[in-house]
């Protein structure tokens, strides 16, 4: 077994060199360093768990050496297979002289797979005590060195920019951030699971669409070389599941990843996963009580009802708070903003120190502000209710005359947005209008403006029924359900800036 003291203070080129002429002396050997496959009977837990019934019983395991203890003709190891780690005992008059021989050149990182029987050590943990030894994989390039001694980590793999960069050594050596991913895969199960049982049908829609929309955000652009025309990617479902509502389908939804070419911080990425969701005849006050039933019901599942969120404690199981928009700002701001015009709202900005792009319009004016002012005090869950028109293209009008307010809510928990759901505009002439507005926005510079996309136009003119949908960012709700503060955390392979050559 190679010496780590040793490794420690080596070149990782004289590492790999070193690694590799163990590759050719094994093959001299006769031994081929990797195999074609190994039968498994076992994984490591299920031994540990099941260990009553299985003490003095055959079984076979494989897994990547993670430590070893040469004690001569004796020693000990542990593999970690895709459910955890177990410990073994190999010696030299249990598998031979050859495979201990072969066992002494392998290192830290190597695959190997090991037959033999259930025991406890002395010291009580159950051990796989080996009569026979397989090289599965030889490895040439070094992890990086963490120990373990009483559960705590030293030396631990914990660059951040590393760790996501290189996500399989991340995975290799934090077994926690493996856990998380475990527990994304649960999370979106449970989703298929919770809409499935409510009768909505799984759908998928194109993610390069000749037209981007159904939010304000920026595309990605590529190019179709056989139709020779710009595609995007899309930003949001939306708009095609719209139009799986106008076919006929009443309750859709789809899972999907969409890109934003926008920025990038602790709850942003250019690629995330969402789920939105359709169903014909109900409204946005529907909707509210169904995403307060998926959040609660993903919540119990996650074993997590109740969550610390710095003094605060967030309480699923409580009723989730409902609030107008422009009440809000009567209480963040003390004054009424309901009537205020684009100057008097960069007034506003920049008397609160906010800085103002001079080309700003009324809507990224009140988004600004909601979102410096009001979303850090939105700490327990609260659905945002009754949204600006201008900011809202795509919902329906106040059904209480006030024809400035549209019938939308946003769910956010602990500072941040989760949910954004409306009640559905069908109005084809109203949806025309709105998205006309929205394009000249953008030819006075609001490139962030939804387009006109006339064959959508074309299928709400065909006749839509009322509608209620939402969209939820799942990589956020992971997020809150595992603790992590970064949705890099969350994503096993997020956007990084390209390393220097």
């Amino acid at each position: 077994m190679s010496d780590e003291h040793q490794e420690k203070h080596s070149t990782l080129q004289d590492i790999i060199h070193v690694r590799k002429e163990k590759i050719r002396q094994l093959r001299e050997m006769g031994v081929n360093p990797y195999p074609y496959a190994f039968d498994v009977s076992h994984k490591s837990t299920d031994i540990i768990n099941q260990y009553e019934s299985l003490e003095n019983q055959q079984v076979s395991v494989a897994g990547r050496i993670m430590s070893v203890r040469v004690m001569g003709k004796a020693s000990f190891a542990h593999i970690m297979d895709g459910k955890g780690k177990i410990q073994l005992y190999l010696s030299q008059r249990d598998i031979g002289d050859e495979s201990y021989t072969v066992f002494k050149m392998l290192d830290i990182g190597d695959f190997i797979g090991v037959r033999g029987l259930v025991m406890k050590t002395r010291t009580g943990e159950v051990t796989v005590k080996g009569d026979s030894l397989t090289l599965l994989s030889k490895n040439i390039r070094p992890l990086p060195i963490v120990k373990e001694k009483d559960g705590v980590l030293h030396d631990a793999f914990s660059d951040k920019e590393l760790r996501y960069r290189k996500r399989y050594l991340d995975l290799i050596v934090n077994p926690a951030v493996r856990e998380v991913f475990i527990q994304r895969a649960n999370i979106m199960r449970w989703t298929r699971e919770f809409f499935d049982a409510r009768g909505y049908l799984e759908v998928e829609t194109p993610v390069l669409q000749p037209i981007y929309g159904g939010a304000s955000a920026r595309p990605f652009v590529t190019h179709h070389n056989a139709l020779d025309t710009d595609f995007y990617l899309r930003i949001a479902d939306e708009l095609y599941l719209k139009r799986l509502i106008i076919g006929g389908f009443e309750k859709v939804y789809e899972i999907a990843k969409n890109f934003r070419n926008e920025g990038m911080d602790r709850t942003h990425n250019p690629e995330f996963t969402a789920i939105e969701f359709y169903e014909a005849y109900v409204d946005y006050e529907y909707m509210m009580d169904l995403v307060e039933d998926y959040i609660r019901a993903i919540a119990e599942k996650s074993g997590q009802m109740t969550l610390k969120y710095g003094k605060e404690t967030l309480d699923f199981s409580r009723p989730f708070a409902r609030k107008a928009m422009f009440d809000l700002f009567d209480e963040s701001l003390g004054e009424d903003i309901r009537g205020y015009d684009v100057s008097e709202l960069k007034k506003l900005c920049k008397e609160r120190g906010m800085d103002v792009d001079p080309a700003w319009n009324y809507g990224q004016l009140i988004d600004e502000l909601f979102s410096e002012l009001v979303e850090p005090r939105l700490i327990n869950p609260t659905f945002v209710i009754d949204y600006p028109k201008a900011v809202s293209p795509l919902a329906k009008t106040k059904r209480d005359g006030n024809t400035r307010l549209v019938e939308r809510f946003e769910l956010y928990i602990g500072g941040f947005e989760y949910a954004n759901a409306f009640s559905e505009l069908n109005d084809p002439v109203d949806q025309r209008e709105r998205l006309e507005s929205q394009a000249k926005l953008r030819e006075l510079g609001d490139l962030e403006a939804q387009v006109v996309d006339e064959d959508f136009l074309q299928a709400v003119e065909t006749g839509m029924p009322p509608t209620g949908g939402v969209g939820i960012g799942l990589d956020r709700l992971v997020m809150l359900m595992t603790g992590q503060i970064s949705i890099k955390d969350v994503i096993l392979f997020p956007a990084m800036r390209p390393e220097n050559p």
